[in-house]
């Protein structure tokens, strides 16, 4: 066994649900510190250089990001600022101290028109603002750190904060009938256990582009029923609700999605030697955490 002291890792956005995962699943030989935007906001360039002389790291995991997709339609400057130049600084900074980054970006960099699995290597083709400026994170990150780790991820959800396993809950706990969208088909992501998978991939000593999610393939209403099923097995909500599946068309936003948002795993997996979880399984992994009658309450609040 190694002598070395553990390599000092700082995660930006430790305060969302990756970040979160990512301190959770680190493994002993790695210092993790998470920075949550109130100790470091990336589009303060000032914060970022006084982070980097404070705590020293090896490296750094950008975690944050702006996340509204709905809101960055008609706020692009602050999905800007917060998904490429923060970035773009962060690799700058890391670049001029010898830190190594891990970047982390979406499947929403692409358009959604094929209907096979999208390899690393794939166009970018995003089709909102969301997604251009993860797009343009990507490129930016690359060009000021070129040997940074990037990955890709999808349809990430936890047992806490907002996302759709705990807005799907909410609303079943009335008792439904709750209409989902059947015609966009991505992979639901639990974030502990890509936390998990990312810290193995750090560990080979990856750069460029990686995609990683979970396995397999469902639309947002197969998700939904699954949620249902599951949360209603574990006591979690009174009883399954009736899943009305409906097409994109009928539930519109401000912003577009992809309607294919697979990413093709195989690279990351065959790197790391194993398959990402099905993602099922991570889904009743996840809600049988949620069996305390505390934790019910917190996520059905």
């Amino acid at each position: 066994m190694s002598d070395a002291p553990p390599r000092r890792v700082i995660v930006v956005g430790g305060g969302g649900q990756i970040g979160r995962a990512l301190l959770a699943t680190a493994p002993p030989h790695m210092s993790v510190t998470g920075l949550a935007r109130s100790a470091l906001d990336i589009t303060r360039p000032q914060d970022i250089a006084a982070a980097i002389r404070r705590h020293r790291p090896d490296m750094l995991i950008n975690a944050a990001a702006y996340t509204a997709v709905d809101a960055a339609e008609a706020a692009p400057l602050a999905a800007f600022a917060t998904n490429t130049s923060g970035p773009r600084t962060l690799a700058t900074v890391a670049a001029r101290h010898g830190v190594r980054m891990v970047h982390l970006s979406t499947d929403f960099v692409f358009d959604g028109l094929r209907s096979t699995p999208y390899p690393p290597d794939a166009q970018r083709s995003p089709i909102n603002v969301y997604g251009e400026s993860k797009a343009a994170a990507e490129l930016a990150v690359a060009e000021a750190l070129p040997d940074a780790l990037i990955v890709r991820t999808a349809w990430v959800y936890a047992a806490a904060g907002r996302n759709f396993v705990t807005t799907m809950l909410r609303r079943m706990k009335g008792g439904g009938p709750i209409h989902v969208v059947s015609d966009q088909i991505g992979t639901p992501t639990h974030a502990r256990s890509f936390a998990t998978c990312l810290w193995s991939l750090v560990d080979t000593d990856a750069r460029g582009l990686w995609h990683l999610t979970d396995s397999g393939t469902a639309s947002w209403h197969d998700f939904a029923t699954a949620i249902a099923e599951e949360a209603s097995a574990r006591g979690i909500i009174p009883r399954p609700p009736r899943i009305e599946p409906i097409p994109a068309a009928e539930y519109p936003t401000p912003a577009r999605r992809p309607a294919y948002s697979v990413l093709d795993c195989a690279a990351t997996w065959a790197s790391i030697g194993r398959v990402g979880p099905a993602w099922r399984d991570e889904l009743t992994r996840m809600l049988s955490s949620l069996s305390a009658p505390a934790d019910q309450e917190g996520i059905l609040a």
